[in-house]
């Protein structure tokens, strides 16, 4: 069983990643079932304080806060060099990380560094009398997988975006430890010359509470204006299928699923998406989900919270005047 678990906490320029939320709730389930404990693990530069904020807002053993001028930014070779310091002074059973590009790039490497396993992309676990199974995806999410690692061995696991709701995470108060690490040793190989943010345009719908998803079903691109006012009256970001994303119909960055963006916001509308699997993997960890087709058995249905059989345009105008209304 994983007695002692440690969560790394992600954040950009101090600001929490939703992801790292999701994984502390993560955490803090594997803990309760195992009879263990859960710590939260910040890395930052001496002038951010994300660890304070998590301290005071989620229920944790401890929170441990490393910060050091060459945390500000990530690096994967003094960030792995902090992790590795840490890690081996505190022999954990069990590292958990959000399945983000950075920690991508980051477990694989700390994995390295520690000599522990690495099971990436977890959609969740589960327990049994030999102790601590992960349940990943493979073959293009068509089977899931149960994976165990060796005993006596740390394990680093990483959880796919959405698979847990941070809305389950415990809140609380936690007791902040500020650890130091000499990274003096550790070679700096890359440097950073410039911070670029997101083009105009562009949108990252992983931080967005509501969206409309559209799919195949809005059959031309000039009806993507029905959908356009929805969302406007929701405060909704809009999100496709990829066969819309094909047809040049929306941008690319705007693609949810397997090959496009994993999102978990509090609504999900979907008008005229018939469910396939790599789409579904992509929004199937939303709070609340509302799907419109015309088709009754359409696999969207199985997840959906709440659906509506019908002519999507008849139902959407329909749906915007009301919100409107109101």
């Amino acid at each position: 069983m994983a007695k002692n678990i440690y969560v790394l906490i992600d954040h950009a320029q101090g600001e929490i990643r939703g992801g790292s939320l999701e994984t502390l709730a993560w955490g803090q389930q594997i803990a309760a079932q195992g009879g263990g404990q859960v710590q939260a693990l910040v890395l930052s530069g001496p002038d951010q304080n994300p660890a304070q904020e998590i301290a005071s807002s989620a229920q944790a053993s401890a929170v441990i806060s490393v910060q050091d001028e060459r945390l500000a930014d990530y690096d994967p070779d003094s960030y792995a060099g902090a992790l590795k310091a840490v890690l081996q002074e505190d022999q954990p059973d069990l590292l958990l990380m959000a399945h983000i590009y950075q920690n991508i790039d980051l477990a694989p490497k700390v994995a390295v560094a520690v000599q522990g396993a690495l099971v990436t992309d977890c959609i969740g676990h589960r327990q049994d009398e030999q102790g601590l199974i992960f349940i990943r995806q493979m073959f293009r999410n068509k089977l899931n997988a149960d994976v165990r690692t060796g005993s006596g061995h740390l394990a680093i696991a990483t959880l796919q975006a959405g698979a847990v709701s941070k809305d389950e995470l415990e809140a609380g108060e936690s007791p902040l430890e500020k650890r130091q690490v000499d990274l003096s040793q550790v070679p700096q190989r890359r440097v950073s010359l410039e911070k670029v943010g997101a083009g105009k345009g562009q949108v990252d719908l992983t931080k967005a509470e509501v969206i409309v998803g559209v799919g195949r079903g809005i059959k031309k691109e000039e009806n993507l204006e029905m959908v356009r006012e929805l969302a406007e009256i929701l405060g909704a970001e809009i999100g496709a299928s990829r066969p819309v994303v094909d047809n040049d119909w929306l941008e690319r960055e705007r693609q949810i699923g397997s090959s496009g963006q994993n999102v978990s916001p509090k609504l999900y509308i979907s008008v005229g998406i018939s469910g396939a699997i790599q789409h579904i993997v992509g929004m199937k960890g939303s709070n609340t989900i509302v799907a419109i087709n015309n088709d009754p058995n359409a696999p969207i249905f199985n997840i959906a919270t709440y659906g509506i059989v019908g002519d999507l345009f008849e139902i959407v105008p329909a749906l915007t005047e009301k919100l409107r209304e109101g």
